[in-house]
């Protein structure tokens, strides 16, 4: 499980240049603290970023809107484009802002997205 501290430590390890990469879903959850820890990573991409660990071997499931997942290890994985709102940076991270973050759980629709969103709601509300 990633805490804030070693979620932080993590994606400093990721030999991802800033400006290619954010962080989205649970590990957002932890980042802006609306939660106290998540099992992994899930980070959107921009295209080139995708391309590259594509062409180095990475494993890549391609979705039928043309966009892919990339496993980039046990505990990381990548989207390609997937983002709603804008990115900020958190704690020296760049991360979807709340806003988006919240669209992209709508979006997902899944029991566990909308309890999150509620969540988030109501901590906002506070």
């Amino acid at each position: 499980m990633f805490t804030k501290n070693s979620l932080r430590e993590r994606l400093k390890e990721l030999p991802f240049p800033e400006a290619e990469y954010w962080v989205v879903a649970g590990a957002a959850m932890v980042l802006h603290g609306f939660r106290p820890e998540t099992r992994d990573i899930d980070l959107g991409c921009t295209t080139q970023l995708a391309d590259q660990l594509e062409e180095q071997g990475y494993p890549v499931f391609h979705f039928d809107d043309g966009t892919r997942k990339i496993t980039y290890s046990e505990d990381v994985e990548l989207f390609e484009n997937w983002i709603e709102g804008t990115k900020e940076t958190v704690g020296g991270v760049p991360v979807v802002s709340v806003d988006g973050l919240i669209q992209m759980k709508r979006a997902l629709g899944r029991e566990k997205d909308l309890k999150d969103i509620a969540l988030i709601e109501k901590v906002l509300r506070q």
